[in-house]
């Protein structure tokens, strides 16, 4: 139940396109910040899942890719990881045919264009090119309004700065993190043993890809942003 927000400039703009990510994961599942953990991936940088080896987040000189649970599943005995499909956007490999893992939502940021991938297991996945403007993912579709989330904050991102970002997210945590319309997250009244870990910001240029990132104090705690870059 991850959160991005992205802010993509109009056409032949000089402005960069913006990232804002957080992620939601189990505690207990091992993982590794921003770095680059990946010796067959030269260049790239990601936070490392260290149960399966992929990636939540991963960018490299040219790319940003960051993958979000959403509901569905294939028709097969055992899902395979969503985190490979992350290494994959970077080094450009197609999705694989048939896709055997559970839903998401893949975002990819270049500094021409956005899109989104959506699979919920039981349609073929879906392209979204984003156009020009703020736009907010989490478990459904772009934009959704169905998405609590989506509904309370999305216009406050737009009207933001993205260098205000975080004030916005810190302004977020008003609501408790067991509420539907928290992006600082506990989801485990929901049903789900995740909370918010870990923040990013992004600015992804045509010549390049800056990527910082926070670990909260606590799971599902905000706190002073104090980003670091890898």
């Amino acid at each position: 139940m991850c959160t991005v927000v992205i802010r993509v400039p109009q056409p032949n703009a000089p402005e960069p396109v913006r990232l804002l990510a957080v992620r939601d994961e189990d505690p207990a599942r091992p993982w590794r910040p921003l770095g680059a953990w990946w010796e067959d991936r030269p260049g790239v940088r990601g936070v490392l899942d260290e149960q399966a080896g992929g990636a939540w987040l991963a960018a490299d000189d040219r790319k940003i890719a960051v993958l979000l649970n959403r509901a569905g599943f294939p028709d097969v005995p055992v899902p395979t990881t969503r985190g490979r499909l992350v290494l994959d956007a970077l080094a450009g490999v197609p999705l694989p045919s048939p896709l055997t893992t559970l839903g998401f939502n893949l975002v990819e940021a270049t500094g021409e264009s956005v899109k989104v991938t959506s699979w919920t297991g039981e349609e073929p996945p879906t392209v979204r090119l984003l156009g020009p403007g703020t736009h907010m993912v989490a478990h459904d579709d772009v934009d959704d309004p169905r998405t609590a989330r989506i509904a309370a904050w999305l216009d406050s991102f737009a009207e933001s700065d993205p260098d205000g970002w975080l004030d916005v997210l810190a302004a977020t945590t008003a609501v408790d993190p067991t509420d539907d319309r928290a992006i600082i997250r506990d989801n485990r009244p929901h049903g789900y043993p995740t909370l918010s870990l870990l923040v990013a910001v992004a600015s992804v240029h045509a010549d390049g890809v800056e990527v910082r990132t926070r670990t909260l104090p606590a799971p599902g705690a905000w706190g002073p942003p104090g980003l670091t870059t890898a």
